[in-house]
């Protein structure tokens, strides 16, 4: 696993993410065991497991040294993991919606990643950022998300061991198919704000099975960083 804004090996994609939303919720580490493929453990920061939604706008996405990429906006939802054995913390992603007929299809064969289609709106006022997704994708469940967030307060980058850094701060993800694969990227660390939003509507959790959880989620804004992905590998080999 490679972090920070080293290189990585093999480079296949380059792209800039922005204005992003951070949510997180704490749940019932069951919650989230019940949900992974075998072969991943859940990830805990003072015994509580973290469902988080993520939205940004994926910017100028292309092969490394291409003139030109691809924009749209992405919404996630996921939750973190560690392998036993493996010196590693990362994301497990139940969903990724993008609005872009080309890069959803892309991706599924790429990375094997969960990603359907959306119609989604993004519009800045200020520092304030709406963002509107309505899966369209055929055959999957409906999902739905309607927020306006906006960040308070300054600037200020993680540091190791605090919750921020667990959440933000990871560098690998898993995804599972007929077998197990895990892929990196490399970035900069996430610059952060905290954040306020309005959440008039939020179905990822019932689109994945989950309730909504209880209480407050945790919020998080970053203006962005650029960001290299690499090849998936199959675990184990």
């Amino acid at each position: 696993m490679r972090s920070g804004d080293a290189l990585l090996d093999g480079d296949l994609l380059q792209m800039r993410w922005r204005d992003a939303l951070f949510a997180h919720w704490d749940v019932p580490p069951e919650t989230v065991a019940d949900r992974l493929p075998a072969g991943l453990d859940v990830a805990t920061y003072d015994g509580r497991a973290w469902l988080g939604v993520v939205a940004f706008v994926m910017e100028d996405i292309r092969p490394r040294g291409a003139p030109f990429g691809l924009s749209f906006p992405e919404l996630n939802l996921r939750t973190y993991v560690e392998r036993p054995g493996a010196d590693d913390h990362a994301v497990f992603f139940f969903n990724l919606d993008a609005d872009d007929r080309v890069g959803v299809p892309v991706a599924r064969w790429l990375f094997a990643l969960p990603y359907y289609r959306a119609e989604m709106r993004v519009r800045t006022d200020g520092d304030a950022v709406e963002f509107v997704s309505h899966r369209t994708h055929r055959g999957a469940s409906p999902a739905h998300f309607d927020a306006t967030y906006e960040p308070v307060g300054e600037t200020f980058v993680p540091d190791p061991g605090t919750l921020e850094h667990f959440l933000t701060e990871n560098y690998r993800f898993y995804t599972a198919g007929r077998r197990l694969y895990y892929g990196d990227i490399a970035h900069p660390p996430w610059p952060l704000r905290e954040a306020t939003a309005d959440l008039r509507s939020n179905t990822l959790f019932a689109a994945n099975g989950f309730d909504r959880p209880a209480g407050d989620p945790v919020l998080h804004y970053s203006p962005g960083t650029d960001v290299t992905a690499g090849r998936i590998h199959r675990v184990g080999d």
